[in-house]
This record gives C-alpha cells, sequence and structure tokens, in this order.
C-alpha cells in the first residue's frame, strides 16, 4: 500500500507521483522539427542558463536553430510520446554528442542514461570516441562523469569531456 492510501490526507512522496519509464526509442527528426527541439532546448536548459545568469531564450533558440541538422538529430521517444532530442554528429576527431535535451517532466527517471547508454553503443561499434560539451555549473556535467566521461577542458563558461574509443 503507497504511502497515501494509508493516510489519503497527505500528498504521495514525489517517489511514488513519478510513474516508471516505459520503452524508449530514438527516430528520426527532419525540418519540421527545427522549432519544437528549440523550444524543448529552452525548457531543458532554462533552470542552468538562470543559475548563472544567462538565460536568453531568443538566443538559446537562434544558437540551436543556426546549428540544425536533422540528419544527425532524432527524437527520443518515451511510450511513443516526444520526451527528448539527441543529436550525435561526426567530425575529424570522432563524434560530437552535441545535443541531449530530456524534457523535465521525464528527467531523472533513466531516460537520459538509455540515450546515452544507445549513443556509446553507436560509438563504440564505430571504434570512435565520443566528446561532448557541457554548460559549467549545470547538473549534466556530474551526469556525464558519472556515465564515464573524462574532463579534458575547461573554459569561461563550458566543461569539454571525452569517452575514448572502446572495442
Amino acid at each position: 500500500m503507497s504511502h497515501n492510501e494509508a493516510n489519503p490526507s497527505e500528498p504521495a512522496s514525489q517517489e511514488e507521483m513519478i510513474p516508471p519509464i516505459g520503452s524508449i526509442s530514438l527516430c528520426p527528426a527532419d525540418h519540421a522539427d527545427a522549432e519544437a527541439f528549440a523550444a524543448l532546448r529552452i525548457l531543458a536548459m532554462r533552470e542552468s542558463l538562470e543559475r548563472i545568469g544567462r538565460f536568453d531564450p531568443q538566443r538559446a533558440r537562434e544558437r540551436f536553430l543556426s546549428g540544425f541538422v536533422p540528419e544527425f538529430t532524432r527524437h527520443i521517444l518515451v511510450d511513443g510520446s516526444r520526451a527528448g532530442l539527441v543529436v550525435v554528429k561526426p567530425d575529424d576527431e570522432g563524434l560530437v554528442l552535441d545535443h541531449l535535451y530530456v524534457d523535465p517532466h521525464y528527467q531523472g527517471r533513466g531516460v537520459g542514461a538509455a540515450v546515452l547508454a544507445e549513443v556509446f553503443a553507436e560509438a563504440d561499434r564505430q571504434r570512435k570516441p565520443l566528446r561532448v560539451t557541457a554548460l559549467r555549473g549545470s547538473d549534466s556535467n556530474r551526469f556525464y562523469v558519472r556515465h564515464g566521461f573524462t574532463l579534458v577542458r575547461e573554459a569561461e563558461w563550458d566543461n569539454y569531456y571525452l569517452r575514448p574509443a572502446m572495442g
């Protein structure tokens, strides 16, 4: 019996209120997805950018749209519903995890970890290193370190991470 069933006058715990994640899948994006993805980026990054005093939704939108390449972009779906996006681009040094944004409603429920595991598998099949950049002060820094990235450089606003080629 859950806590609030025993005492209906008390709210459910945070853990009880979050339903379990079902099926997670990735599907291709196209040009028509650009605006929705830009809005998701703003939603997902807002808290981190506000924390460091750099939240500017117009700048965030323009920055995302200027580099949007549908061929490297995929929807993250949870039970068929859009829960985020992931962008992995090839470059001369391997692969770049350019964007991984999970809708705040789905954060903390294993979605990002599941997507990252798929991205790692792709990099491993290609025997390529994977790089990612994270905003300094963002919770994503702990996420990337926890999942095996190594900090290789710090700059004024960003941290740069590397996961060497495996396989």
